[in-house]
């Protein structure tokens, strides 16, 4: 197992590393709307969390060697389904034509008060 870390993500708020890629596999944490220099939530609401996730998880994908277009399957956690329209409308441009799988959850909360969550298993290209 190989450890992934960038400057360009939140730094690791426990005991946990960005991601971790086994066998041609690379599984990420969770990524909140963290901004990587501050290490706080960003300002603006539920849009600019999301914003942010995928930035993060796009800046942690790219420091494996990986592309969105490498994600298999994505986990998303939202403390409000309501957010669902405007989650998937940007997660849509994310990823461009590339389809790969989910599943959506409504949670109770999540860590520093965030909105939203998400975490991928990609292909690894190294």
């Amino acid at each position: 197992m190989h450890t992934i870390h960038t400057e360009h993500a939140p730094a690791a708020i426990g005991p946990y590393s960005q991601a971790i890629f086994n066998d041609g596999l690379l599984f990420t944490s969770g990524q909140i709307g963290l901004s990587p220099e501050s290490g706080k939530i960003v300002a603006g609401g539920f849009e600019a969390q999301a914003r942010q996730v995928l930035s993060n998880l796009k800046n942690v994908l790219s420091s494996a060697g990986s592309t969105p277009r490498d994600i298999l399957r994505a986990t998303i956690y939202l403390t409000n389904m309501k957010d669902f329209p405007v989650l998937n409308a940007l997660y849509g441009e994310f990823l461009g034509s590339h389809r790969p799988a989910r599943s959506t959850v409504q949670v109770a909360a999540l860590p520093m008060g965030a909105l939203v969550e998400i975490d991928l298993v990609a292909r690894h290209q190294r």
